[in-house]
């Protein structure tokens, strides 16, 4: 098959959906199909990618310095997706590429299929503190939007549920996001290796490290993190919370730890290459999210992945696989962070046991089954 997918972000920018979309293409790849990403042109992108077309395009105003959007279609794109002869067009975004993608599969009768990676309602804060585009808009906007594919895909049954009840009345498939387990296994890494990492971000061998990995929004609720830290420190004094990634409320939570005395004791390591990130993983002693708006969120599957014990706050999206001191440890208020974290750090040899078994539960996550389960959408919205 011929498979083109749309997304707004992709290599080398980094993100769930970046994942999501270079597993999906790796994947499809080794079944023997053809994969075509369409994407947004990046400063940093390389000088030369096979199979990959990117669109003119700009920093997206309120998320400049993660997310751009295409303000133009060239002709010759157009035309070369028609030559392309593509069998499925594949939707990750309900924006630029995705209106493309959508213009694409209208011009040329090819079904689209469109997975849902983000709740949209949770970020409209960012326009004009959510007075212009509200939680309702944004509610019917996905649902306009996923009505008009051929087949949805939601990444977790959580994720399914809250697209019916939004009123989105076409076929939803859950299937989570794969991924790839062996760059995360901490095999990978010598002793060595990994005191020079912890040495260069100004760890000393016996600091307890909170790794927290993912874009700096505020969505992601990292200040709850951050406010944790004054009652941690007072448990576990040698706990540093290390914050891998960049984004744009990362001058509010620098203000927000110095204010509450804890600068020393929080590393904003910033944006680190993808293939570096596992490294990250490796020399935490937990992972920690308080996080309530993923659809899926993979960074504590990569936590898994990486054999790390995974602190996360309550939600519906984690559930499923997250289950308090079996395959995870669970806090519900905010206030409980510290105290949730603090048991993990305290209890080493019972936290190595349930990353263990985190783990385990993890692997019907692979990336096989996901390129499978995708491949298996793809032909029945084709007749195949």
């Amino acid at each position: 098959m011929n498979i083109g997918l749309f997304t707004d972000m992709y290599y080398p920018r980094i993100s769930g959906v970046v994942t999501s979309a270079q597993m999906l293409q790796a994947e499809l790849t080794k079944l023997g199909h053809r994969v075509y990403i369409f994407t947004t042109t990046d400063p940093e992108a390389p000088t030369f990618e096979s199979k990959v077309f990117r669109l003119p395009s700009v920093p997206l105003f309120f998320l400049k310095d993660t997310h751009r959007m295409a303000f133009f279609y060239p002709p010759h794109l157009i035309y070369k997706a028609r030559k392309l002869k593509l069998d499925v067009i594949h939707t990750y975004t309900e924006f630029s590429l995705g209106f493309f993608g959508k213009l694409l599969s209208k011009m040329y009768s090819i079904p689209m299929v469109h997975t849902y990676h983000t709740m949209y309602e949770d970020y409209v804060h960012y326009i004009a503190n959510g007075r212009l585009i509200t939680r309702r808009g944004a509610q019917r906007y996905s649902r306009v939007f996923c009505n008009r594919a051929d087949a949805v895909i939601a990444p977790t049954d959580t994720t399914a549920t809250y697209l019916k009840n939004i009123g989105v009345q076409k076929e939803i498939h859950t299937i989570p996001t794969g991924l790839d387990f062996m760059p995360f296994s901490p095999a990978r890494f010598s002793s060595k290796d990994l005191a020079k990492t912890r040495t260069e971000l100004g760890l000393k061998p016996d600091d307890k490290v909170i790794s927290v990995i993912g874009r700096v929004a505020k969505e992601k609720s990292l200040d709850v993190l951050i406010e944790m830290m004054p009652k941690l420190l007072s448990m576990v004094p040698s706990a540093k919370m290390l914050i891998v990634g960049d984004g744009p409320v990362r001058g509010e939570l620098t203000a927000q730890a110095k204010r509450l005395g804890v600068y020393e004791s929080v590393i904003f390591a910033g944006l680190k290459p993808w293939a570096d990130i596992p490294k990250y993983y490796a020399i935490g002693d937990v992972f920690a999210t308080a996080s309530t708006s993923e659809t899926q969120g993979l960074t504590y599957i990569e936590a898994m992945a990486a054999r790390l014990p995974v602190v996360i706050k309550k939600d519906p999206a984690f559930l499923g696989l997250v289950r308090h001191k079996e395959t995870g440890f669970i806090f519900e208020e905010d206030h409980e962070a510290a105290d949730t974290v603090a048991y993990v750090l305290n209890n080493p040899d019972f936290a190595k046991r349930v990353a263990r078994r985190a783990y385990a539960a993890a692997q019907p996550l692979s990336a096989e089954v996901f390129g499978l389960e995708l491949e298996a959408v793809y032909r029945e919205v084709c007749g195949y």
